[in-house]
C-alpha cells in the first residue's frame, strides 16, 4: 500500500483559466498573457508611452513594420483611448478585440497587441513575419516542356499561383484549422461549378472529424482522411507543380494544401493516374501513349523479374531457352546459396545503397550509389556470392522502378517485389500467381474517396479509356472523367460525330 500511486487532483484546465472578458488593468492583461504563455523567453512586454503596452512573440513579428508603424507614431504620446490610437497606427490591418482567446490566437499568428490602461479592449495589428523561401524549379517532378514553377511553405502564396492560372469566380477554397497545438490552416480548393458537392462535402467532413495535436506536412493529412489507411498503395497524389493541380481541378478534383508545406493533395485518384505525368499534356499523344504503355510495362517488370528468375531456377528450367541454360550453370555454380535466398540478399543490399545515397548530401549520395553499385556488385560476383545475371536482372529491376512519376508509387513497386520473392521461392509460378492475384483482389476492394480504384477500367467506364493507358489526340478529350461524377461533365463540346 506504500507504493499505491496517490490519485492526482486535476488542477484547472486550460479553458477554466482564460477570462471571458479583458480587464482593464494593465497588471492583470499583462499577467494573463505570461500565465498562457508560460512566461515564454519571446514573449516581449513593452510599455512605450504612458498607460500604452505593447506585447508580441518576437520570432513571428516583422521587426521593421513594427518599429516603423506602431512604435514610432506612437512615441511620446500622450493617448486617452482606443479610437485615437486606432486613428495614429499606420498598419493596415487593426482591429479592435474584447475576446481574450482570440487574441491569443492571433498573437500567435504573428499579431501585435495594444491595450490602454483602463480599457477592457485591446487593438490587434497584423505584423506577421514572411518566414518564406522564393519560388523555385519542381524537384521530383521535373520537365521539358512546361511550368518551371513549384509551390511552396507559404499557403496564401500557392492559392496565388492558383488563382493565376485559374482566373474564375468558380475558383474556391475553405480554409480550415487543423490541431489542437498546431492550428495548422488547411485550404480546400476546388471549381464550385464543375466538383461534385458530395465529393467536397466528404472531403470537409472527415477533416473536421480529426482530433489530432498537430498537423505539420500534407502527406500525414493524405494518410488519415484516406479511405483505407492500411493499404500499402496509395490514393491521393501529392504534387509541388501548380499547373497540375490547375489542370486536376478542371476535371473536378479536389486539392488541399496546408500552410508549411510544399505539396498538394489531389483526390480521388484511381490507380492509373499515377503513372500519368503533367508533361504527357504537352507532348505529342502517340509519345505520351508510348511512355505510359512503358510506365506500365517497367512496373510489372519491376515487381516480377527477378521473382520469375527465383522461380525459374528453383522449380521451372524447362521454361528456359537452351542455350541460355550454359551460361546460367555456369554463373551460379561457384554461388552457395539458394535462388531465393541469393535474390533478396541482393534485393536488400540494393535498398541499403539506395537508402544510404538518400540520406547523404546530393553530389555524395549519387557518387556513392553509383560507385558502391558497381564495387559492391562486382565483388559479389568474383567471390561468388551471386551470379552476374542476377545483378543484371535486379538493376533493370531497380531502373524500371524509376520511371514512375509518382514517388511513393515508387515506393511501393519496390516493397511488393520482396513477398512476390518469396512466394516464387515457396511455390515457383504458382507463387507468382498466387501473389499477383492477392494484389489484384485488394485492388479491386480499393477505393479512393469512395471512387473504385481500378476505375475507368472497373466498373468499366469506357469513353474515360481516351486519357487511361493511352492518350487520345486533345479533341476528343473533350469529357471530364464520370469517376469524379462532375456538375459538368464537359470541357467543351464535341465536334461533329462524337457524343
Amino acid at each position: 500500500m506504500f507504493f499505491k500511486k496517490g490519485i492526482k487532483k486535476q488542477g484547472p484546465s486550460e479553458k477554466e483559466k482564460t477570462i471571458e472578458s479583458f480587464p482593464a488593468s494593465k497588471e492583470e492583461v499583462i499577467s494573463f498573457f505570461r500565465q498562457q504563455f508560460h512566461s515564454a523567453a519571446d514573449l516581449v512586454i513593452k510599455e512605450v508611452c504612458p498607460h500604452l503596452t505593447v506585447l508580441y512573440l518576437e520570432p513571428l513579428i516583422d521587426g521593421q513594420i513594427l518599429r516603423e508603424q506602431i512604435l514610432q507614431p506612437v512615441q511620446n504620446k500622450k493617448i486617452h483611448s482606443l479610437e485615437e490610437l486606432y486613428s495614429i497606427l499606420s498598419v493596415g490591418d487593426v482591429n479592435n478585440e474584447k475576446d481574450p482567446e482570440k487574441a491569443v490566437e492571433s498573437l500567435l499568428n504573428g499579431s501585435t497587441l495594444l491595450h490602454l490602461d483602463g480599457t477592457p479592449r485591446v487593438l490587434l495589428a497584423s505584423t506577421p513575419q514572411s518566414i518564406t523561401r522564393s519560388l523555385s524549379t519542381p524537384e521530383l517532378e521535373s520537365q521539358v516542356i512546361g511550368m518551371q514553377v513549384a509551390f511552396n511553405e507559404c499557403l496564401s502564396t500557392n492559392i496565388g499561383l492558383l488563382r493565376k492560372l485559374i482566373s474564375s469566380t468558380s475558383f474556391c477554397h475553405d480554409q480550415l484549422v487543423i490541431g489542437h497545438q498546431s492550428k495548422s490552416r488547411a485550404s480546400i480548393v476546388y471549381l464550385k461549378e464543375i466538383a461534385s458537392e458530395e465529393l467536397v462535402t466528404t472531403v470537409k467532413e472527415r477533416i473536421q472529424k480529426l482530433s489530432i495535436d498537430a498537423l505539420i506536412d500534407t502527406p500525414v493529412l493524405a494518410e488519415l482522411i484516406e479511405d483505407n489507411s492500411l493499404s500499402i498503395f496509395p490514393q491521393s497524389i501529392l504534387t509541388e507543380r501548380p499547373d497540375r493541380v490547375a489542370s486536376q481541378l478542371t476535371n473536378g478534383k479536389i486539392a488541399i494544401l496546408i500552410d508549411g508545406s510544399s505539396h498538394a493533395l489531389l483526390l480521388p485518384n484511381p490507380l492509373i493516374e499515377f503513372f500519368q505525368s503533367k508533361e504527357d499534356q504537352n507532348i505529342r499523344w502517340q509519345i505520351a501513349t508510348f511512355l505510359r504503355l512503358l510506365r506500365i510495362g517497367s512496373m510489372v517488370f519491376s515487381i516480377f523479374a527477378t521473382s520469375f528468375y527465383v522461380a525459374a531456377l528453383t522449380y521451372h528450367y524447362e521454361v528456359l531457352p537452351q542455350p541460355l541454360l550454359v551460361p546460367l550453370g555456369e554463373s551460379r555454380s561457384r554461388v552457395p546459396f539458394p535462388p531465393v535466398f541469393e535474390t533478396l540478399l541482393l534485393e536488400i543490399v540494393i535498398e541499403l545503397l539506395r537508402e544510404a545515397g538518400a540520406r547523404l548530401p546530393t553530389k555524395v549520395g549519387q557518387t556513392m550509389g553509383i560507385v558502391g553499385g558497381i564495387v559492391i556488385g562486382t565483388a559479389a560476383v568474383e567471390a561468388g556470392f551471386t551470379s552476374n545475371i542476377l545483378i543484371i536482372i535486379i538493376a533493370l529491376s531497380a531502373l524500371a522502378s524509376f520511371t514512375s512519376p509518382s514517388y511513393m508509387l515508387g515506393n511501393v513497386i519496390r516493397l511488393l517485389r520482396f513477398p512476390i520473392i518469396i512466394l516464387a521461392g515457396l511455390w515457383g509460378f504458382y507463387g507468382i500467381m498466387l501473389g499477383f492475384c492477392f494484389i489484384l483482389i485488394h485492388l479491386l476492394r480499393q477505393s479512393t474517396l469512395g471512387v473504385p480504384y481500378l476505375a475507368p477500367f472497373y466498373p468499366p467506364r469506357y469513353k474515360d479509356w481516351k486519357d487511361s493507358i493511352i492518350r487520345f489526340p486533345a479533341q476528343f478529350l473533350y469529357k471530364r472523367p464520370d469517376a469524379t461524377r462532375p456538375q459538368d461533365s464537359y470541357k467543351f463540346p464535341p465536334s461533329d460525330g462524337e457524343g
